[in-house]
């Protein structure tokens, strides 16, 4: 939210105001910044205990709030979660303790009692929700005290990531909004807008096909990023009557569950079990769950719990006391700060922790310093190994508060070796960059991006240093979709050859090194028409549903079908090869080579059989020209796999020698292994292989010969006897 200058100095002259009549703080703005920055601040007010907020049981529940510019704190008991509710339980007094913090505990057991905390700073009194709550009541007024076992889905105790173990290359992200999956009304999904839409099954649309939970498992994706899906701002939970959309990136409280997704806002342990079930649904499904966290920026950094709380302490401001503004969001986070650091640390150890998270995507990571991103990959990596990390990696200018701090930027990924990055350059270089929508890329027929091309399929665009940093993709929810942009590039392209340019790009994505990303819909030709019907909405971020949502029944038309059914099968493809999801960029360009005697723009890359690949090698071709080319094949018979608008695990045909590429498409082949030569054993030596006639088949596993000699020699001995008995007589 923007605000006005006026409000800005206002609220800079009342927090100087604060401090300085405290004594404790320097009095100009652009020192206390420093201060709160300083050896001092943080060697006098660090802490580093894990009991922050209320850590509840049925006996009582302990607070402890950090506070360290604070004369006197209460907690605030009331019976709802509803702000200006005249429902005050009580007020309780805190008491000072440790490193600037603040602790009260309550006899009883206060699970479903809402909370506040009261901050009185040079005499003015505040009132805010405690920054580490466990989830609110509506609108993330109001903190609740909770039983998190209590809302644990039955068999979470035994719930796991379905791809631990996994490399970060194995994924194939599929990035959502919650409503956009099921609030059309051809979706055939219960709970519109909410996280128990994710994940109904057997939901299908009029024509009888599979839509919501059942497509994506059916299109083979093994992740799901779910874009912010925390307690954001830009939607009035009280309101979900009214038509609202909001992509979410509006944090006001972190560790909380949007109210908007639940089936019930007002009461706060309904958010928290939907979300379990949710995670647990996609778990049981063999999908693993992204979160998309916004940790670079606030919703409304004067009202921010934290600043409320220690003013301007969690945010980076100028030296006349403005917001710094890197984010375009009207505040940056000050994530080089000790207690701001702690605050995201725990806040992504929590969601991992606590919803068995699997991963987290960091938007705008570049204003957040790489300390703070490798401090929280290694914590969380601690107890869940598994977790990936990846996000937005621009280099762009906010005022930190300490020097010689770096930023998790793409030119610093070496910095953050466990992060990875999207890349803009497989991107721009697929469908033309985001600054000229008109200008065509590569798969639109235009010359000069091969070179790019070469290097994402390698997964070493020239700022990343191992295909496990690279998150390759065509779209995302930012922008345009790429259908939508694939028409603005090309205008006078037939609707044939624009879904050729799609499919061409989904091939790139798929065969190459590195980890693809699939923007939700792309499967299915996602279009966001304006609503007056003049162009295409580049920026949905607050649209309505009907700009936002996938319309299901576009899959009833043939072409959009056939779409689904690619994508499908190059992603089945990628599962089957692991020499296209290498880890190690030396092998990568060690085992890639380039097949020369091409036509302008044409790519082709054989890749050898590496990385437990068992075939004896692919051959992986890109077509981008508007006619068929002809390109000359290693050594031996091949099998094809991609062809024209078809891709899987079965063979298409085979080819020696050359191989024909249609125009705008993709051609990847498999040199099998040769069958094993068979083995004879002679036959003297071969052991019956029939079973005799179980009319005289003895089961002894004794050779029958030797049965017969025992046989002759017991008659002999016999007659024997008799002979000699007979003598006797």
């Amino acid at each position: 939210m923007k605000k006005t200058v006026f409000s800005r100095v206002f609220a800079l002259v009342m927090a100087l105001c604060i401090v300085i009549s405290a004594g404790a703080f320097p009095a100009s703005a652009e020192s206390l910044s420093g201060y709160y920055s300083s050896a001092e601040f943080e060697s006098q007010y660090t802490y580093d205990g894990d009991d922050l907020g209320a850590t509840w049981s049925k006996e009582a529940t302990a607070f402890r709030l950090w506070a360290p510019t604070a004369t006197a704190v209460t907690v605030n008991l009331y019976e709802s979660g509803t702000e200006g509710t005249d429902d005050l339980i009580e007020s309780m007094p805190m008491a000072a303790d440790v490193k600037g913090t603040w602790v009260a505990t309550k006899e009883g057991d206060l699970s479903g009692t809402y909370y506040t905390y009261t901050v009185t700073v040079d005499g003015v009194q505040t009132e805010a929700c405690d920054p580490y709550t466990r989830t609110t009541g509506v609108n993330g007024k109001r903190a609740m005290v909770i039983d998190l076992d209590a809302t644990d889905p039955e068999g979470w105790e035994n719930d796991k990531d379905p791809h631990g173990g996994n490399s970060i290359v194995d994924a194939v992200i599929y990035e959502l909004h919650v409503r956009d999956l099921s609030v059309d009304e051809s979706s055939g999904i219960t709970n519109k807008g909410k996280f128990l839409g994710l994940i109904e099954s057997g939901t299908k649309n009029a024509n009888g096909i599979p839509t919501g939970l059942d497509h994506m498992v059916n299109l083979g994706i093994t992740h799901l990023h779910i874009l912010p899906s925390y307690d954001y701002g830009s939607v009035d939970e009280s309101k979900l009557d009214t038509p609202q959309f909001n992509w979410g990136y509006d944090p006001v409280n972190y560790n909380v569950p949007e109210g908007s997704y639940a089936t019930d806002p007002f009461n706060g342990e309904v958010r928290v079990k939907e979300f379990k079930q949710m995670v647990k649904g996609l778990h049981d499904s063999g999908i693993s769950v992204i979160m998309d966290v916004v940790y670079n920026h606030v919703y409304n950094a004067e009202e921010f719990c934290f600043n409320k709380i220690v003013p301007q302490y969690f945010s980076r401001t100028t030296a006349d006391g403005l917001y710094s503004n890197g984010s375009a969001c009207g505040n940056d986070t000050a994530s080089e700060r000790a207690m701001v650091r702690k605050y995201i640390i725990d806040s992504v150890k929590y969601w991992a922790d606590e919803y068995h998270i699997d991963g987290f995507r960091f938007d705008l990571a570049g204003l957040i310093d790489t300390d703070t991103i490798n401090a929280c990959i290694e914590e969380v990596h601690k107890t869940h190994p598994n977790v990936i990390f990846y996000g937005e990696g621009w280099s762009m200018n906010t005022l930190v508060t300490k020097p010689d701090v770096t930023m998790a930027t793409q030119k610093n990924s070496t910095l953050t070796p466990g992060f990875a990055f999207f890349s803009d350059s497989i991107r721009d270089a697929l469908r033309g960059s985001n600054s000229n929508t008109s200008k065509p890329g590569f798969i639109n027929g235009a010359g000069g991006f091969t070179g790019d091309i070469k290097a994402g399929f390698m997964g070493a665009p020239g700022w990343c240093k191992s295909p496990t940093q690279t998150i390759n993709y065509a779209s995302c929810h930012d922008g345009y979709t790429l259908f939508d942009r694939i028409t603005l590039a090309t205008p006078d392209a037939s609707v044939a050859d624009r879904i050729k340019m799609n499919n061409l790009a989904a091939a790139v994505v798929l065969t190459s090194q590195g980890t693809p990303f699939i923007h939700a819909g792309e499967e299915m030709l996602r279009s966001k028409p304006l609503e007056d019907g003049s162009g295409f909405e580049h920026n949905s971020y607050k649209s309505a549903d009907a700009v936002n949502n996938l319309k299901w029944n576009d899959l009833n038309d043939a072409e959009y079908q056939q779409v689904f059914e690619y994508y499908k099968g190059l992603i089945s493809f990628r599962k089957a090869h692991p020499a296209l999801r290498m880890t190690d960029a030396q092998l990568a360009k060690d085992s890639i080579k380039p097949i020369g005697g091409l036509e302008f723009n044409v790519c082709a890359y054989q890749i050898q059989p590496v990385n437990g690949e068992e075939s004896e090698g692919l051959v992986v071709i890109f077509n981008p020209r508007a006619s068929a080319t002809t390109v000359e094949l290693p050594e031996g018979e091949w099998t094809i796999y991609v062809q024209g608008d078809k891709a899987g695990t079965e063979a298409l045909g085979t080819a020696s020698g050359t191989v024909t590429v249609d125009a705008i498409s993709t051609c990847v082949l498999v040199k099998e292994k040769a069958a094993a030569p068979e083995t004879t054993v002679p036959a003297t030596t071969t052991a019956p292989t029939t079973q005799p006639n179980a009319d005289t088949y003895i089961p002894t596993g004794i050779h029958p010969g030797v049965i017969l000699c025992v046989a002759v020699g017991v008659i002999a001995m016999t007659a024997a006897i008799i002979l000699l008995l007979k003598k006797k007589k």
